[in-house]
């Protein structure tokens, strides 16, 4: 596998109030991705996340399990069209790491 890689991964089960968000931010963080993670009303975690395809996989595998308290039920994986062809903005244009945003 290589390459760039961009994702939505909608994980259901016991996983919200269990430190989910923060744990995934961390764990894709530590692998170089960026992206977003939020809890989601029907009481899921929406994340998307981009970048090195192996990083991508490994962190999606580590999603399956969650953090301790966490109760993985469900876990949906949904490629995203990676824009290769659009201009890259400015280093300092770029958001760094995951960003937690408010449920939705």
């Amino acid at each position: 596998m290589s390459g760039h890689r961009s994702v939505e991964i909608i994980v259901r089960g016991w996983v919200q109030g269990v430190g989910y968000r923060a744990w995934t931010k961390g764990v894709a963080e530590a692998r170089g991705l960026s992206g977003t993670v939020r809890n989601r009303h029907d009481g899921s975690v929406e994340a998307h996340l981009a970048g090195p395809a192996e990083a991508v996989a490994a962190v999606i595998e580590a999603c399956r399990q969650g953090p301790p308290g966490a109760r993985v039920l469900d876990l949906a994986v949904n490629d995203l069209a990676v824009r290769e062809l659009d201009p890259e903005p400015p280093q300092a244009a770029r958001p760094r790491g995951v960003q937690i945003l408010p449920t939705a």
